[in-house]
Formats: structure tokens, C-alpha cells, sequence
């Protein structure tokens, strides 16, 4: 054991101080491989469906960034924990007639995956009581082209970066997706479409906009092929908390 800590899960044996210092090992071997500095990889904790409770014990290991898939879940959670300092991303589908609560509440958006979208977050966040501060946003890419999954084609991200990058109230930080998850046996994993997301990451550096910074990608169990790749924010949800 790496210490005694709050337990978020009565059937697992670990801790969350564990399962944190866990994380933050293999982040730090990841890194290494890839002779990248620790620094340059944020843990967001995945708190959907998490509880407050399970939220607090996280965050008093250190993490500060949290992501939620659903604004009716979400938002209880943030008001509660408004003396914090967190900072909240939104990480879900998002639906049209939600942007005006989404641009309220959160300090960060990566499934902008339109420009309708970005239009109607960018109003909302102008007209809101934090307008003095742009609303963080990634555009979802579904790389591996799944219909049933949200997200711009590849082909079409340098169009949707020409029509987001000057959009007001909005700061266009980078790239997110979820790749498909690999079926048994299938050898490669998810390890190809991280590269191929961090290749677009890259060509879009090109454009050379201001704060072009984040690529956010890799879950609890491929977080350490995302990182030596070249990921730079890891959206970690069992890996934390335990299981459901």
C-alpha cells in the first residue's frame, strides 16, 4: 500500500491515494519512454456518475480538472464544489438546446464537433456572467470514421478549425477523441489512431493559432500508449475512482 487515504469503493481493497499515486507512476514511466517531461500531461478525473464525495477524495490527492458527460449530472456537483477551484470540462455529446448551461458552467469543452455548436457556446458564454473569460474548446475528431459516434471526419477538421479559430468568447486549445475500442485479439489497439489524432494535432499546429496546446486522449485502459504519442490530457475514470 502507498498510504492510507479515503476510500471511495468498499469492495476494492485500494484506497484513492493508491489508485492516484498508481496513476501518476505509470504517467511518469510513460513519460519517460517517451522522453517527455511529467509536467506536460494533465489527469483529468472522468466523474460521471461519481458522487461528491468521490469527487473530494480525488481532488485532496492533488487532481484538479474533472469531466463530466452529462450537464443534468454535472451541474449539482459544480455548484456544490464551487469553492474548489476545479476546472470542469465538459465531455459528452453535446445537444443544442443544452449550450447556454454548458457555456455557464464549465471552464472547458472538448466535443465541439460543428460550428453551429461553437456559435451557440460562443453566444451563451458572451451573454453569461464569465464572459470576461473565453470558454476552453477541443474539436471531438472521430478518427476512426464510426457513423454512430459524434465527432468531425477527419478530412473536414481544417475547415472547422478555419471556421472555430476566430469565433469570440471561445479559445480553440486542440484535438480530442475517442478511438474504437479494439476487438479481442486485435493487436494493434488504439495505439494507431492516436497517432494518426496527434498527426492531425500536429498540421493544424501549423495554422500557427494562439493557444494550440492540448490533445486529449487516452483512457484508463490505453492512457499510456496516448501519452507516448503524444497525448497531453488523459481522461482517466476507473483508473481514479475504482469501479462502479
Amino acid at each position: 500500500m502507498l498510504g492510507a487515504g479515503p476510500r471511495v469503493n468498499e469492495k476494492s481493497t485500494l484506497t484513492v491515494l493508491d489508485r492516484v499515486q498508481e496513476v501518476k507512476r505509470q504517467v511518469e514511466v510513460a513519460c519517460l519512454k517517451a522522453n517527455r517531461a511529467v509536467d506536460e500531461v494533465t489527469i483529468l478525473a472522468a466523474s460521471k456518475t461519481r458522487s461528491v464525495e468521490h469527487i473530494q477524495a480525488v481532488k485532496d490527492c492533488g487532481i484538479t480538472d474533472f469531466g463530466e458527460n452529462y450537464l443534468q449530472d454535472a451541474t449539482p456537483k459544480i455548484q456544490e464544489l464551487s469553492d474548489c477551484n476545479f476546472r470542469w470540462h465538459f465531455i459528452g455529446r453535446i445537444q443544442s438546446n443544452k449550450t447556454k448551461l454548458i457555456a455557464e458552467h464549465f471552464d472547458w469543452v472538448q466535443t465541439v464537433d460543428r460550428i453551429s455548436i461553437a456559435e451557440r457556446l460562443s453566444r451563451a458564454r458572451m451573454q453569461s456572467s464569465r464572459s470576461d473569460k473565453p470558454l476552453n474548446v477541443c474539436i471531438q475528431v472521430n478518427i476512426d470514421r464510426e457513423h454512430q459516434k459524434g465527432g468531425v471526419m477527419p478530412d473536414a477538421l481544417m475547415d472547422l478549425v478555419s471556421g472555430i479559430r476566430d469565433v469570440p468568447g471561445l479559445d480553440l486549445r486542440g484535438l480530442m477523441a475517442i478511438p474504437r475500442a479494439p476487438a479481442q485479439g486485435e493487436g494493434t489497439g488504439t495505439r494507431p489512431a492516436f497517432r494518426s489524432l496527434s498527426d492531425l494535432f500536429k498540421l493544424v499546429a501549423d495554422e500557427q493559432l494562439t493557444n494550440w496546446d492540448t490533445l486529449s486522449m487516452g483512457m484508463s485502459m490505453d492512457f499510456k500508449e496516448a501519452i507516448e504519442e503524444g497525448s497531453t490530457m488523459i481522461r482517466l475514470g476507473t483508473s481514479l475512482f475504482g469501479p462502479r
